[in-house]
């Protein structure tokens, strides 16, 4: 460990630097800065320590994160902030193997800390290793009860709650002293727990108790993403993409899920992931650094109108981005991967402009039930749509009105897959799916459940097992309290 009197007053200026441009929210700049610093005082901790979680944490570059970490670890090896560090950047790329074992060590080391129980919790979840989780949740729980431990276990999907844990969960609503983010937490775990018990009613106080609190710690504006999609009809047109034939990279190689979050994209993956030819990554965050790089590129902050400034040259560079900002999530060589990021939907122009041979699927549910599934979701981060009835019923109905307009200008371009469909008729829609993709049918896609990979989303466990109808009508129970997205959804739900 350097000690600061020890590095060079211009390094520690260059830090100075980064910290200031990290408050003004300019990445770049800070790892610039910081690289600066670096390169004049190698063993600068304080610096490599800011790097490597600006490169995790805002430019979305695991890999080099991990390089940065294992410099640190190499003087440290026992050093468990470092190691929880580099447990969160091998799970980013999914390297479950790494993340599990440095957790272990962590847990091992500081096993009264219920932070590390829970971020052990959550690698368990999403390597399918679901007991050794709820241990490590309750574990957590034993030690320090909060809304975030509460919520994992409810986020299982399969966890059942007795009648002690509701008592304690509502004990620690009523007198716990709580931040915001945790009390929301904890009533978006009491929601499942009325939901599972059949009390629509009251799970629904919870529910939106716990959007409430979230709403009030996000600055969402709805007509930001209306004004988007006007942009987008403006734009796109079909004269727009036939002067712009034969730009981008030629890869083949992704395919890209895109649709509304809980819509039943990730059963669309594992069903695509169990065929010997598509590999299954996670929900990458590549496409939306490449559309940032984009915006930069053109020196235009207005998407996605930068796109008309960009040269034939700037889509084949930004294809190759992405093909090698991916590379490091995969772990087998096969002809396809798949990148479930939902929100990707926004991006389907530019992922036609730069990776024309892509494809490009597109999950949908019935508006009522999938709005009030995210509803009841209490998202990590992002979708801050999600934290109110009439946003999430205005969002879907700009997801509809933007996506009907790319099947009008590149007709056939999107593979558009009905999650109640799909339920009804498994085979015939996984069989139009995988024609789509250009690959033969295989019955292991049938038996998605069998699949061991790891899942990082919200449903998880639901797509380690077999497909059920039971709950497609279950949003039904909660008709009472959806007017406000309906009156949104507006002319989408008679559609």
């Amino acid at each position: 460990m350097t000690a600061k009197n020890d590095v060079p007053s211009a390094a520690q200026e260059r830090l100075r630097e980064a910290q200031a441009a990290l408050a003004a929210g300019d990445h770049q700049h800070a790892a610039a800065a910081l690289r600066h610093a670096l390169a004049i005082a190698p063993q600068f901790t304080a610096a490599r320590q800011h790097y490597a979680t600006v490169l995790l944490h805002h430019l979305g570059d695991p890999a080099a994160a991990l390089e940065q970490i294992d410099r640190l670890l190499a003087a440290e090896p026992g050093n468990t902030a470092y190691l929880t560090f580099r447990a969160a950047a091998a799970s980013r790329i999914g390297d479950y193997e790494r993340a599990l074992a440095d957790y272990s060590v962590v847990t091992e080391a500081m096993p009264r800390d219920p932070g590390a129980w829970l971020r052990y919790g959550h690698a368990l979840k999403t390597a399918g290793c679901t007991p050794d989780a709820i241990a490590a949740y309750r574990k957590s729980l034993s030690l320090a009860p909060s809304g975030e431990s509460w919520w994992s276990l409810a986020d299982l999907k399969t966890t059942r709650f007795s009648s002690e844990d509701v008592a304690a969960m509502r004990r620690l609503a009523q007198h716990g002293a709580l931040p915001i983010g945790e009390r929301a937490a904890l009533h978006f775990a009491l929601g499942k727990a009325l939901d599972d018990a059949g009390d629509a009613a009251g799970a629904f106080v919870h529910y939106d108790l716990g959007n409430t609190l979230k709403r009030s710690i996000h600055n969402y504006r709805p007509g930001e993403m209306t004004a988007f999609v006007d942009r987008a009809l403006e734009l796109l047109t079909p004269e727009f993409f036939a002067s712009r034939t034969g730009t981008g990279c030629e890869r083949r190689d992704p395919v890209f899920v895109v649709g509304l979050p809980r819509s039943g994209s990730t059963l669309v993956e594992q069903i695509l992931a169990s065929h010997s030819q598509i590999e299954g990554t996670m929900e990458l965050p590549d496409m939306i650094a490449v559309a940032r790089e984009a915006l930069t590129t053109a020196d235009d902050m207005v998407y996605p109108n930068a796109l008309a400034k960009l040269a034939r040259e700037d889509f084949l560079a930004l294809g190759e981005r992405y093909i090698a900002r991916t590379h490091v999530y995969r772990r087998r060589s096969t002809p396809f991967f798949i990148d479930k990021m939902p929100d990707n939907f926004i991006h389907t122009g530019l992922i036609h402009l730069i990776l024309p041979n892509a494809r490009i699927v597109d999950v949908r549910r019935h508006p009522l039930a999938c709005g009030l599934s995210v509803f009841r979701q209490n998202f990590a981060a992002g979708q801050t749509f999600s934290y109110g009835l009439a946003d999430i019923g205005h969002y879907y109905a700009d997801y509809v009105r933007l996506m009907a307009h790319m099947d009008s200008v590149l007709p056939g371009r999107v593979h558009r897959v009905a999650y109640e469909q799909l339920v009804a008729d498994p085979e015939g829609v996984t069989r139009r799916l995988l024609d789509h993709i250009g690959v033969p049918f295989e019955p292991t896609c049938l038996r998605f459940y069998d699949n061991p990979r790891a899942v990082r989303t919200a449903s998880a466990e639901q797509v380690r097992r077999p497909i059920f109808a039971d709950g497609l009508d279950s949003w039904k129970r909660y008709d009472p309290w959806l007017g406000p997205l309906k009156v949104a959804l507006g002319e989408t739900l008679e559609a």
